[in-house]
């Protein structure tokens, strides 16, 4: 992956991206929902760990992450 500018919002566990709720542009608060996910049958929020502008999004809705993964970026 290229380097990052910005801080990132990365998967809290392996699982499967169930809804992306911001899109690049977009405008968040710290602990801001980002996304939602499914972890062993669990649904999880994914929240931004910093306030700033959404810079990218790196997955949709469907994909499969990887603990850790770069979800998204804010700058």
């Amino acid at each position: 992956a290229p380097p990052v500018s910005g801080k990132t919002v990365s998967a809290p566990a392996p699982g499967k991206i169930l809804e992306v709720r911001v899109k690049p542009g977009d405008r968040v608060m710290e602990g801001s929902v980002i996304a939602v996910m499914e972890s062993m049958k669990m649904t999880m929020e994914i929240y931004a760990g910093a306030s700033g502008v959404v810079k990218e999004i790196r997955v949709s809705p469907g994909d499969f992450v990887e603990l850790g993964q770069v979800i998204a970026v804010i700058e």
